[in-house]
């Protein structure tokens, strides 16, 4: 398979309710042994589901702090 299929195969997807699924190649590089602490992975909320919990989950994206501006 090439990344297009399984790209295509993913943004194929639909849900009950029509939701539909939005994916892109990310070909960007990434470091090799970036190390995650047992605290920043305590952090992380996976929510599994029913439905073969192991493959299908959901992580909400990381919330950071806000930014308030200096008054001056």
């Amino acid at each position: 398979m090439s990344y297009d299929t399984v790209v295509n195969l993913i943004a194929g997807t639909r849900t009950k309710t029509g939701l539909k699924i939005k994916a892109l190649l990310d070909e960007r590089t990434y470091e090799k042994g970036v190390k995650v602490t047992d605290e920043e992975l305590d952090r992380v909320q996976v929510s599994r589901h029913r439905t073969f919990p192991d493959w299908n989950y959901t992580i909400p994206p990381h919330q950071r702090a806000r930014r308030i501006p200096k008054q001056s």
